[in-house]
């Protein structure tokens, strides 16, 4: 324990590797690294800028002084100008040449770029490793029914797996999204100071395809495709709207798995893993509850609103560039990014096929055969017409037998007799056993497994075949 503030995202949440993309160690040596993207480039675009320069800035792009930086930023209040002195000291060959023509934005928003898209790559990976792991749940189950609720009411059976279907769907769509934004991410660049790399211009005297093409060269460096076409002094902070947005969006799939989870462990039909140690509770010992989802459902509150911090930031920008969204958007990219790889954590355990959701088939039985009397009424009356009965007839009588087998179950706490009340009546000319053949619960599932092994065959399969399963284990502190 310390006696100064620690971010819950370190201390209890998010993953060694997704804190490392947002640490100091990331943020500078990625600056320096782009310092020596420039340096090279300047040199083969034939400035003068020698290859022993370049070779020592790039032999030195790990061992940073941050107490070297900090008296420098305390002396200069400018955090990118302590770390170009900083590197200097220990490249004082190159120390005339580091950032030279370069904007402050140069090493800061490209390495922002840098790290959204390592970011997004981690995410990515878990993402598809817990669709990987839902499908095959949905796989196992899509056979087994149980109740479908709409309006938090009782309402026709589903299954198990097909409900997991609608988990999985959701996380395919903000896959879908994830791969658009990250394949869609450009560098900002070496644009200069407003956008119109005027510096360059100077650099070069005036040769266009050497301005344009030592950012080429730079983004190719930093396995970039290309960069941003123009720009202020800054990439357009609707770029880190977008990306907060694939966030936001997985939090929201997650939140509704989460909600579902729990609200099914409240009817005692599935639990998430519970270990043998583990205590639900300091006061009722007895309790089992659902911590891994209500976290799930606390992190992903969280990301959700988050979004709002960059959506601000962008619609805030005065002309090309002011240095309000500083501050503002290095505490809420990074935190979007570290509860959602929380949340996927949680997910990769909670959705492990080897020891995560526990099914209780019995139970989901028993509450569907509790309700299925009341589902199976139309099939009732079909049969009976088929022996000759009144439709019409059927349906009035069979309607008030609901409403009596209604009252007995939710006045008297009795147990569902409507189909008891059914072979008791002449009308319907139907035994108890020709009843429990009509209402067996496989008949009322429609085409679950089928739609089950048809997602996982058109919409699963080929994302699994195109990305592979990582290796991933959930990564949960406490």
């Amino acid at each position: 324990m310390t006696n100064s503030y620690e971010s819950p995202f370190c201390t209890r949440y998010a993953s060694k590797e997704m804190q490392y993309i947002f640490s100091a160690d990331k943020k500078f040596s990625t600056w320096r690294k782009l310092w020596v993207a420039l340096a090279r480039a300047e040199m083969n675009l034939g400035l003068n800028v020698t290859k022993e320069q370049v070779e020592e800035l790039a032999a030195h792009t790990e061992d940073i002084d941050y107490e070297v930086a900090a008296a420098y930023e305390k002396k200069f209040r400018h955090d990118v100008m302590a770390h170009v002195h900083t590197y200097g000291e220990v490249c004082p060959g190159a120390k005339g040449i580091i950032h030279l023509g370069a904007t402050s934005c140069y090493v800061g928003d490209n390495t922002d770029i840098i790290i959204m898209r390592d970011a997004l790559r981690v995410v990515k990976r878990k993402l598809v490793k817990v669709i990987d792991q839902l499908a095959k749940f949905a796989d196992k189950y899509k056979s087994l029914p149980c109740l479908a609720y709409t309006h938090l009411q009782p309402a026709q059976l589903t299954t198990v797996g097909k409900r997991a279907t609608l988990w999985c769907n959701e996380l395919l769509m903000d896959l879908e999204d994830l791969d658009f934004q990250l394949g869609r991410l450009k560098m900002l660049g070496s644009k200069g100071t407003t956008g119109t790399q005027a510096s360059f211009m100077e650099l070069f005297h005036g040769d266009t395809y050497s301005v344009k093409k030592l950012e080429a060269l730079i983004a190719e460096e930093m396995g970039f495709d290309g960069v941003v076409p123009v720009s202020g002094q800054t990439y357009s902070r609707k770029v880190d709207f977008a990306v907060c947005q694939v966030l936001a969006a997985i939090a929201q799939s997650a939140m509704k798995f989460g909600n579902d989870i729990r609200l099914l462990q409240s009817f005692k039909e599935i639990e998430e893993p519970f270990e043998k140690t583990q205590i639900g509770s300091s006061a009722m010992a007895y309790k089992r509850n659902p911590m891994r989802d209500e976290r799930i459902c606390s992190l992903a509150r969280y990301v959700m609103v988050d979004v709002l911090n960059p959506a601000f930031t962008a619609g805030t920008q005065w002309f090309e560039r002011t240095l309000d969204d500083s501050a503002n958007k290095r505490i809420a990219v990074a935190e979007a990014f570290l509860g959602v790889d929380a949340i996927l954590n949680i997910m990769l355990n909670v959705t492990d096929p080897a020891n995560g959701l526990v099914v209780y088939e019995k139970i989901i039985r028993k509450r569907v055969m509790a309700e299925l009397p009341f589902m199976a009424t139309e099939n009732i009356i079909m049969d009976c017409c088929e022996r000759g009965g009144s439709r019409q007839e059927l349906h009035e009588r069979i309607r008030e037998l609901s409403m009596i087998a209604g009252e007995h179950v939710k006045k008297d706490g009795l147990d569902n007799d409507l189909a008891d009340l059914i072979a008791a009546d002449p009308m319907f000319n139907v035994t108890k056993d020709q009843l429990s053949e009509i209402m067996k619960p496989e008949n009322y599932i429609g085409r679950c497994p089928q739609q089950v092994e048809e997602f996982i065959a058109n919409c699963v399969k080929p994302v699994i075949e195109a990305n592979g399963v990582s290796d991933d284990v959930a990564e949960i502190n406490v």
